[in-house]
C-alpha cells in the first residue's frame, strides 16, 4: 500500500515540525511524495530538521517557516505566505506544549503556555486553511495529533487534556460541518512513546535513578512496549492517503491497548513534596 508516490499531490503543513513526531511524519510524507513545510517556533530547531538525513534527502520538497501558533495574526500571516506558492491540502495539528505539574500550583500564565499552541494555535491554523479550502472550493484534510489520556485524563497534565478533548470535539464538529465542503477530519491519539520530548516533558525523573523516565512504564501497556515514531508516521501517511478517503470525524488511537488500561500516570501520586519542588525549579 505504501508505494513510492501514495502522496505525491499532497502539499502538507506539519506544526510542531521540529519535534519528534513532526520529524517523523514529515519524513515519512516526504518518502511517498508529498511536499511538507513544517512550522515551529524555534527556526533553529526547525533548520536542524531540515538538516536531518531522512528530510534533507528530499531538500526540493521540504521547507520550514518559523510561526509562534499562539498569535492568530501570525498563524494568517504564514498561511498567506504558503498559499502564495499554492494551496495546502493536508494540515496536521502536531504542535504542542506539555509539562507535569500539580494543578493546584499552576499559575494561569503556566496554564496558558500550555493551552495557546496546543488548543488555540491549532484552531486557528484549522480556521485559516479551512476559509481558504471553502472558498477556493477546493478539498482539504485536517489531521490532529491528540493523546490517548485526553480521554481517560491524566493526572497532573490537566491543561494538556483538556486541550486535547478541545481538538477531538473539533475533528467530530468539523466533520459535519464542513464535510459537505469537502472537507474531512481525522485524529491520532498517540501513548507513550519514548521521544525526547516526552521524557523531558512528562517523565523528568530520568536520570535520577529514581522511579521517573520511562523505566517500568511498559509494563502498564498490554502489548508490552511503547510506541514507535515510525508507526505513527505511518498511521498519519494512511489516514491522509486515498483509502482513508471515508473516514472523517474519527480519532485512532495507537499505544498497545494502555488507555484501556491506565493512563499511565498514576506513579506520580507516590512522589514526595520535595520531588514536585525539585521538577518545577528545573522548569
Amino acid at each position: 500500500m505504501f508505494r513510492d508516490d501514495l502522496l505525491r499531490d499532497e502539499r502538507i503543513l506539519v506544526t510542531g515540525g521540529g519535534g519528534d513526531l513532526g520529524r517523523a511524519m514529515a519524513a515519512r510524507f516526504l518518502d511517498l511524495g508529498a511536499s511538507v513545510v513544517l512550522c515551529g517556533r524555534s527556526p533553529e530547531r526547525l533548520d536542524a530538521a531540515l538538516a536531518a538525513p531522512a528530510i534533507a534527502r528530499h531538500a526540493e520538497r521540504a521547507t520550514a517557516l518559523p510561526c509562534d501558533l499562539r498569535d492568530p495574526a501570525a498563524v494568517a500571516a504564514m498561511m498567506e505566505r504558503i498559499w502564495q506558492d499554492g494551496p495546502l491540502t493536508v494540515l496536521v495539528n502536531n504542535a504542542a506544549a506539555n509539562f507535569i505539574a500539580q494543578t493546584e500550583r499552576l499559575s494561569a500564565r503556566a496554564a496558558d503556555a500550555i493551552l495557546g499552541p496546543s488548543l488555540h494555535g491549532a484552531l486557528y491554523a484549522t480556521l485559516e486553511a479551512g476559509r481558504r479550502w471553502i472558498d477556493a472550493g477546493d478539498r482539504g484534510t485536517v489531521l490532529s495529533i491528540l493523546s490517548t489520556s485526553a480521554r481517560t485524563g491524566r493526572a497532573f497534565t490537566a491543561p494538556s487534556e483538556m486541550a486535547k478533548a478541545g481538538l477531538e470535539a473539533m475533528t467530530k464538529s468539523l466533520a459535519v460541518e464542513w464535510g459537505p465542503k469537502g472537507i474531512r477530519m481525522v485524529a491520532i491519539a498517540p501513548g507513550a512513546f519514548e521521544t525526547e520530548t516526552a521524557a523531558r516533558q512528562l517523565r523528568p525523573g530520568a536520570g535520577d535513578g529514581d522511579e521517573g523516565g520511562f523505566a517500568g512504564l511498559a509494563e502498564w501497556i498490554p502489548d508490552g512496549r511503547l510506541g514507535r515514531t515510525d508507526e505513527l508516521a505511518d498511521l498519519a501517511a494512511f489516514l491522509l492517503s486515498g483509502p482513508a478517503a471515508h473516514i472523517t470525524g474519527e480519532t485512532i488511537a495507537i499505544d498497545g491497548g494502555a488507555h484501556l488500561r491506565s493512563s499511565g500516570a498514576e506513579d506520580l501520586l507516590r512522589w514526595p513534596q520535595e520531588k514536585w519542588d525539585a521538577v518545577r525549579q528545573r522548569r
